[in-house]
């Protein structure tokens, strides 16, 4: 009889996940909550295909990035999902930043990433209207439809049999009378010989309900994007990214060319008043005391409220400020080139002494694995997470 599984998520986690487990002949069940897959980060995201380019040499974001840069571009051609690998530049503004754009090439290479250091005239034949002293070209950096890579999945899950279960929340999770585990809908209970946890902003909380006791904990922030006016695309003909700072959390804003032809532009990083909340007016009490009694991000406030998460606070209210950042890349860029666009909420996972969890963090249990942290470069690794997670499903 073959191995059954619930996957609870329906992101591009989830989907591939499930998507391996079914190809090693497993019958997989996914439940999603909400009533279309990839409803948040997956599709709230950048649609970037990272190269792995910014992670600790070794690391499994490191490695997976690499091999899934390849691996998601080859599904995306073979499935007829939109994907182009146009490369990019991440560039110097300035003296000062040159040491960390030095520091940036050697990881790349030591990733295994093809990237080299380029002259300010050479990064000028890439982005005309870009200001630099230096830049580092990375080529296998692409675009991609993430949305369509979830589609496809699906596509593939349905035609192999698999229940795909849409706005059916799991309610509750204990250990099976007989063995395995078993899973509460409120249509049904789930009888199976695996859970698998891919719940992204809610997995801490899918963990403590299966009984763990994860060791870390969800802290949403909201990325907000503008996009630059149609009549000023041309400013940006791929994606041009900033020098991040080494001692900050996050890369900084940076502009995107969209498979549409449309320029992207963000994202900053403010906490989010709900672990879904994509506006200031998002609010949930119980996310927002479920914050505050946790350790953790107290710690990370004492550290970068100020001045940091003072000003990612004052660009998100003032596109005047938003603008300025961009223009520190792309001069050209005013702010009455860009117009709102929309947000994403990433989870991340923070430790109890306010420490990011800088890597993809996976914990199991008997007839259990919960991916609990999985924030970016996770899209563009989905499928070497799911055949990881499926080899952890049948060790």
């Amino acid at each position: 009889m073959a191995q059954r599984a619930v996957v609870i998520g329906g992101g591009i986690l989830g989907l591939a996940v499930a998507w391996e487990l079914t190809r090693q002949g497993t019958h997989v069940t996914v439940l999603e909550k909400e009533s279309s897959w990839a409803a948040h980060q997956t599709g709230h995201n950048s649609n970037v295909v990272h190269a792995g380019l910014y992670y600790k040499p070794g690391s499994a974001k490191a490695r997976m990035s690499v091999a899934g840069n390849r691996s998601i571009v080859d599904f995306a051609r073979a499935n007829g999902v939109g994907v182009e690998v146009c490369g990019k530049l991440v560039v110097a503004t300035s003296e000062a930043e040159l040491p960390a754009l030095g520091v940036l090439a050697e990881r790349a290479e030591a990733n295994g990433v093809p990237a080299k250091l380029i002259s300010s005239r050479e990064a000028h034949e890439y982005e005309p209207e870009v200001s630099c002293v230096r830049a580092l070209r990375v080529e296998s950096t692409g675009i991609i439809d993430f949305p369509g890579v979830c589609a496809a999945l699906v596509r593939l899950l349905e035609d192999k049999g698999a229940d795909l279960l849409l706005g059916t929340p799991a309610l509750g999770i204990r250990p099976g009378r007989d063995g395995g585990v078993e899973v509460a809908t409120g249509r049904e209970v789930l009888h199976a010989d695996a859970l698998v946890n891919c719940a992204g902003l809610q997995s801490d909380r899918v963990a403590r309900l299966a009984g763990l006791t994860p060791r870390a904990r969800i802290v949403p922030f909201r990325g907000e994007y503008y996009e630059l006016r149609p009549e000023r695309r041309h400013l940006v003909r791929g994606l041009i990214y900033p020098v991040p700072d080494p001692t900050l959390p996050f890369l900084g804003v940076h502009l995107t060319r969209m498979l549409d032809g449309s320029v992207h532009a963000g994202p900053n990083a403010v906490l989010a008043l709900r672990r879904e909340g994509y506006r200031w007016r998002d609010v949930s009490p119980a996310d927002l005391a479920d914050v505050a009694r946790f350790p953790g991000a107290w710690r990370l406030a004492r550290k970068y409220a100020y001045p940091t998460g003072f000003e990612e606070v004052l660009r998100s209210l003032s596109k005047r400020r938003f603008a300025a950042s961009l223009a520190r890349l792309v001069p050209a860029v005013g702010a009455d080139d860009i117009v709102r666009h929309g947000s994403g909420v990433r989870a991340q996972a923070l430790f109890p002494d306010g420490s990011l969890v800088d890597d993809f963090l996976i914990e199991t249990a008997p007839h259990q694995v919960h991916v609990l942290n999985a924030p970016s470069p996770a899209a563009t690794c989905a499928l070497e997470i799911g055949r990881h997670v499926a080899s952890l499903v049948s060790a």
